[in-house]
């Protein structure tokens, strides 16, 4: 017997429930968390935002302890200390073979799968973007499951599921950001923050903070802002960088507007990379005339652009030395039963990250 959060249906209210889960099968593990992240995906996901079959039990950004594993699995045993990834690819469709796993056509194939029951009914169960880590355990196929590097603290290692990769892959991977570049940061949660960090990594001079939130400055500047606005101020940032714009700016908000001022912010000839995922009917519009005249690049960016399994290590050892701080994502610690709280300081524009910290 298992706790976790359940969704029953979208756009209603997360239950706390017993759920079953059968042992593991072939090439498939046991985990038992011991952190989960609350990011905003999750919240999409219960809105009807992003697409997830119901009932199910979210949560992709996990860490924690191997139990059992199934036939087959050879590169983790019980005890193993693992991070979860909940877009795992399967090395063998188009785009892996183009060497982007993170567009794998295959990676999200598993949460359209039950995976568990509920204890009270029987009735089967869904796993949130195939790793349902809002739960005491989960089980999971066993390239989901990646061995975590020692000498990063068990609980933060949640952060390295999510947020820390889609932000260190969007500085390193998607814009590619340079020593002694200029960059903007629009919404400073969680993706925000870790984007943030990543940039002061990667050397860039001028580091703007953009967000609606006055409360978010202190966050802002500790994971490495040199300037915090409050948004809109796309005139701001051109302010603080000689008049041009920024060179790199980066939307972690999945907001047509702050989109649209981001793209705005930069200067001519710069990038803009979206980080935040937003809704279908959400409409950004360009004239022909601009797209032209500035010259300007706009990209998505999906999981930062990332391999897991590449970038785990490098961002580990960033870790251990003390180069990137999980711990100062973190603005509350909290239990199962404040998931809810979470979401709607989420919706709020509050805080960073708060990470659900199991027993």
């Amino acid at each position: 017997m298992v706790r976790a959060a359940v969704l029953p249906a979208v756009g209603a209210p997360l239950e706390i429930a017993e759920i079953e889960l059968p042992a593991p099968g072939p090439d498939q593990v046991r985990v038992r968390l011991a952190a989960a992240g609350v990011c905003h995906s999750d919240l999409s996901l219960s809105d009807g935002t992003l697409r997830q079959p119901v009932p199910a039990v979210l949560g992709h950004e996990g860490a924690g302890t191997v139990v059992a594993v199934g036939e087959g699995v050879r590169h983790v045993a019980p005890g193993d200390r693992v991070v979860l990834n909940w877009a795992p690819s399967c090395g063998s469709c188009h785009f892996c073979g183009l060497d982007e796993p993170w567009l794998c056509t295959d990676a999200a194939a598993t949460a359209a799968v039950p995976y568990a029951t509920r204890r009270s009914d029987g009735s089967p169960l869904y796993p949130g973007l195939g790793t349902a880590v809002f739960a005491e355990e989960t089980v999971v196929r066993a390239h989901a499951v990646l061995p975590l590097p020692e000498g990063v603290p068990l609980t933060e290692a949640a952060l390295l599921g999510c947020a820390v990769l889609t932000g260190y892959g969007a500085v390193r991977h998607s814009a590619r950001v340079r020593a002694g570049e200029s960059v903007a940061v629009f919404g400073a949660g969680g993706v925000g923050l870790a984007t943030l960090q990543s940039a002061r990594l990667a050397g860039a001079d001028t580091i703007v903070a953009v967000d609606v939130s006055p409360a978010k400055e202190e966050l802002a500047r500790r994971a490495g802002a040199t300037h915090f606005v409050l948004a809109p101020e796309a005139k701001r940032i051109r302010e603080l960088t000689g008049g041009h714009g920024a060179d790199v700016a980066f939307e972690c908000a999945g907001r047509a507007e702050s989109i649209r001022a981001a793209w705005s912010s930069t200067r001519r000839g710069g990038r803009t990379t979206v980080v935040g995922i937003g809704g279908k009917d959400e409409q950004v519009t360009f004239s022909a005339l601009e797209l032209f005249y500035f010259g300007r690049t706009l990209s998505g960016c999906v999981y930062g652009n990332s391999d897991p399994a590449r970038d785990v290590p490098v961002i580990a050892e960033h870790v251990r030395a003390g180069r990137f701080d999980l711990a100062g994502l973190v603005t509350d610690r909290i239990r199962l039963e404040a998931i809810p709280g979470a979401f709607e300081a989420m919706t709020a524009g509050k805080g960073g990250r708060s990470l659900v910290v199991f027993p």
